[in-house]
């Protein structure tokens, strides 16, 4: 939740919010109820809190089009947290003040402000910490029950991660874009009425200044809005088609026009643009018969232990049969590198596995692939892969759960505001 943005927020606050706030002293004492979720109140007086919350971490101009958005977001917000904590008290999953206090701490600390601060510029702008508190203890126990029911049953296998380091791969060469998204999902009916106009209230505030970050951890349905929008670097192959179009044509710093996506809306940020900077690396091993010592014989022995050949760990056994070879430990090379000939070579080798037999001006050589990777700013690894598709997983699996929990729970709208 960036800072900057509430104390940027309290003059223009200020105004909109002083009669709300003139009258919440008698408010709270004849609050009335906005929703009942399994029997339990959603307080108008908790929605309008919520409401200047999201209003004062966005950094959205509170115009009367805002505002219908912003209280439908915070009765979104509100009925789901209530079902995210209702059933981690059936599954007996508590949440501690500790570990909620922690939640806040790291928000600080990553802002370079204190929690004092943070309580201060809520409370300057009409809203309290307790609705920051109870997004957060959601959040917590959310994740755990999602974890504890998940988890253990997502298997990543050996296939799926190559074959994601292997798309990466064929990508690594483009032009790579540092991209950050809001998404408004349609509604499970189709119309895209609300929708439209979700997107375009988001849009507005980001052309009055509102900053990007901050309206996609409050507004944007995708899964990276608990990273403020941030979808990391991406090549045009890896965006949605209908987004690679537009972001191939952005300057560095804008943000696009909403998009029109299968299943809803888009705003994209371009934050940076990079080219491709990611190379394959070899680990190899070498064995060289020089020319002089080539015979018909010696060839034939050299071609047969290639064949042999199981891994690094083996080469001096398979070669030991081949007089005069020469075993050279290469290290990690680059691919550019090599020279065409051993490049080609290597082309569809697995780890362990020697080429065939090449002439060069060495004589005859065979090269054993040790280890064959990804390298270059950013790239990730396999643990990194494999960490990424559980979490795309658990995500996919979380919004299931809590779209099954919505269709079966009594909510009931009884408030005006």
């Amino acid at each position: 939740m960036p800072i900057s943005s509430l104390k940027r927020l309290m003059l223009c606050l200020a105004a909109p919010f002083g009669l709300v706030l003139a009258a919440d002293a008698h408010a709270q004492q004849v609050e009335g109820i906005a929703a009942i979720v399994n029997d339990q109140p959603i307080t108008t007086y908790e929605v309008r809190d919520r409401m200047r919350f999201i209003l004062t971490t966005s950094g959205i101009q509170p115009t009367e089009d805002v505002l219908v958005q912003v209280q439908e977001q915070a009765m979104r917000s509100l009925v789901e947290e209530t079902l995210q904590l209702q059933t981690a008290r059936r599954f007996e999953v508590p949440v501690t003040d500790e570990e909620v206090d922690e939640a806040i701490a790291d928000i600080a600390a990553r802002n370079n402000v204190t929690v004092d601060d943070i309580q201060a510029d809520l409370e300057n702008a009409g809203s309290s910490i307790d609705t920051m508190r109870q997004q957060l203890r959601a959040e917590i126990a959310w994740s755990y029950l999602v974890s504890g029911r998940y988890r253990s049953r997502i298997r990543v296998s050996d296939a799926q991660i190559e074959g994601t380091l292997e798309r990466l791969a064929e990508s690594a060469s483009q032009t790579q874009y540092r991209v950050a998204e809001i998404l408004v999902n349609l509604p499970s009916s189709g119309d895209e009425t609300d929708a439209e106009r979700r997107i375009t209230t988001i849009y507005r505030a980001l052309e009055q200044g509102a900053p990007f970050p901050a309206v996609a951890e409050q507004m944007s349905d995708a899964p990276t809005a608990a990273s403020g929008g941030d979808a990391g670097w991406l090549s045009a192959a890896q965006l949605r088609p209908q987004v690679a179009q537009v972001v191939q044509q952005m300057p560095v710093g804008s943000i696009s026009n909403p998009i029109r996506v299968p299943g809803g809306y888009m705003i994209v940020a371009l934050a940076d643009r990079r080219e491709g900077q990611v190379t394959e690396q070899f680990t190899l091993q070498q064995v060289t018969l020089v020319t002089s010592q080539v015979t018909p014989e010696r060839r034939q022995a050299l071609e047969r232990a290639a064949r042999r050949v199981q891994g690094c760990s083996n080469v001096q056994a398979a070669f030991e049969s081949v007089p005069q070879a020469i075993i050279t430990d290469i290290g990690t090379v680059g691919a550019n590198a090599l020279v065409p000939q051993i490049r080609t070579a290597l082309s569809g080798l697995q780890n362990g596995q020697a080429s065939s037999v090449l002439e060069t001006a060495a004589g005859l050589q065979v090269f054993i692939v040790c280890e064959r990777r990804l390298g270059g700013p950013g790239f990730p690894g396999s643990a990194e892969i494999e960490n990424q598709i559980v979490n795309q997983q658990l995500s996919l699996l979380a919004r299931r759960w809590l779209r099954d929990l919505r269709n079966d729970a009594t909510v009931e709208m009884v408030g005006d505001f």
